[in-house]
């Protein structure tokens, strides 16, 4: 990929980030969305999905410092996740389990876990420490995605 188009990529995520974090607020309630919280969550979900990617992209083709922006966007975007779960929004299409509520201290720990995770990401990228990217790269999708879905999030379905 060229720098050019690297560019425009992190722009356009920097843009998406943008109007996710705003269509959400701060502390738990919500300001603005679509109406539907559960489409607004599996927005930023998917949001989240791609600035993953994007990351291992990155990390593969040894872009470690344009990792900084989706990291970046990946910590504000996870402090949004509890504001996202009111109590009552476990619908058919939802994928959260139960836990999620029943288990919510926990459940707003694993959303901050993912923003410190994001941020130590983040600051080894700005810091183009290839070693210290390296080492929260290996665990990163376990220790900061894991620790939310594993428990509260109905498995995706197996494909053989």
């Amino acid at each position: 990929m060229t720098r050019r188009a690297t560019f425009l990529r992190s722009m356009a995520m920097i843009a998406l980030v943008a109007a996710a974090a705003t269509a959400c607020t701060t502390g738990t309630q919500r300001m603005v969305g679509t109406g539907d919280v559960v489409v607004d969550r599996q927005r930023v979900m998917k949001l989240q999905g791609a600035l993953f990617a994007d990351i291992q992209d990155k990390y593969k083709a040894g872009n470690i410092a344009g990792i900084a922006v989706d990291a970046e966007a990946l910590s504000i975007t996870a402090l949004q996740i509890p504001s996202l779960f009111p109590e009552g929004s476990l619908t058919e299409k939802s994928k959260v389990k139960p836990e999620a509520w029943q288990r919510w201290p926990e459940f707003e720990a694993s959303a901050k876990n993912l923003a410190i995770w994001s941020e130590r990401l983040r600051d080894a990228s700005k810091d183009k420490d290839d070693k210290a990217v390296a080492d929260i790269m290996k665990d990163f999708g376990r220790v900061a995605c894991g620790s939310c879905h594993t428990p509260f999030r109905v498995p995706p379905p197996r494909t053989s």
